[in-house]
């Protein structure tokens, strides 16, 4: 499948408007998939061009915030109350019949919503690297389930999400530091995660003591793109999209823990998720650590029809390790009765 074969499209509705890319037959079954910090519908391109050819509606939407979809200013608009419902719009735009909807990183949260609040629209629900949190993926959750033996209390009070109080005190430096040279933080973000980092501290996790990202240097070292995660013509327009944006839209998403917990309250029993659920740990991810400390342990509780798998790549697996994820959810759908022999095959 070429570029061309990705088509682009857009839902716009009196409150938002969702910039998407698809690929695959208008009448195969529907896979929708939500992208996370700082990302775009294009980082899904591995997934959407393989799991195209085998029969299915790939769709990949720009979150609120990003790429070609609405840029609201207030923090308030990034809620994953506002972000969940921008994907029904979307669902209900592609005709709502139920999804099987895959989320990475901060994609996850609306995507854990969407079967949390709406289970009727969901055949089940892919997560990468972020598990479910039925309280909310708020920074006070997460920071319960660092590991202590690697990050003592008294010298990394909340682990590695130091970085996400960051954001909280320093939204504007954070973003200038990110935007100073937007080609540079692409390419320092989107870089293959060597194996030497599992079991040491997260870079994230001294974010304030450095005075801010990359050291406080305000800007992102200059060094090549890494040739294996994004294309040319990708990293491009990751650079296009972003140098249009900026990155205050895209770090306001870790702004809003009140409102994403009062979400995550009104979800009907209390959050428990019934339908089929495929976890997958990257075992070099130092910041959404799910192997090394507790963070999925509230998901394996809370999730009643729970599959997990772990994939030796960090943080961007669909990118450092696309085959491996692409089979994943293929065996754990076939599994799960998504996938029958008639239908195509991979």
């Amino acid at each position: 499948m070429s570029a061309s074969d990705l088509r682009g499209g857009a839902v716009e509705t009196a409150r938002h408007r969702t910039a998407y890319l698809e690929a695959g037959p208008v009448d195969g079954p529907l896979m929708i998939f939500a992208h996370g910090w700082p990302g775009l519908g294009l980082i899904w391109r591995h997934q959407l061009e393989h799991f195209a050819a085998a029969g299915w509606r790939c769709v990949a939407p720009d979150m609120r915030g990003y790429g070609g979809s609405s840029v609201p200013t207030r923090i308030a608009d990034y809620s994953v109350r506002e972000t969940t419902a921008d994907l029904a719009e979307l669902h209900d735009a592609l005709g709502g019949a139920p999804a099987l909807w895959v989320g990475h990183d901060w994609g996850c949260a609306p995507v854990w919503s969407m079967a949390a609040h709406h289970p009727d629209r969901c055949r089940g629900v892919v997560a990468l690297c972020v598990p479910y949190l039925a309280r909310g993926m708020t920074l006070p959750n997460l920071a319960a389930t660092v590991n202590r033996d690697l990050y003592p209390a008294d010298a990394y009070p909340i682990g590695q999400w130091d970085y996400w109080r960051y954001h909280r005190g320093h939204a504007g430096a954070a973003a200038a530091t990110l935007e100073a040279d937007v080609g540079a933080t692409i390419a320092a973000l989107y870089r293959r995660t060597p194996p030497d980092v599992v079991g040491k501290p997260s870079r994230f996790a001294n974010v304030q003591a450095n005075g801010g990202f990359f050291r406080g240097e305000g800007r992102a070292p200059a060094m090549a793109r890494d040739q294996t995660m994004l294309s040319q013509a990708d990293h491009d327009a990751f650079v296009a999209a972003f140098d249009r944006t900026g990155f205050q839209a895209a770090n306001a998403w870790y702004l809003n823990d009140a409102a994403n917990a009062a979400f995550a309250a009104e979800a009907p029993g209390f959050g428990r998720i019934d339908l089929p659920v495929l976890f997958v740990h990257a075992d070099r991810d130092t910041v959404c650590d799910t192997v090394g400390s507790a963070l999925a342990d509230p998901m394996r509780e809370d999730c009643a029809d729970l599959s997990e798998t772990t994939i030796d790549a960090g943080h961007s697996l669909m990118l450092e390790a696309p085959g491996e994820v692409n089979e994943a959810i293929w065996v754990w759908a076939r599994g799960k009765g998504m996938v029958h022999d008639q239908e195509h095959q991979l």
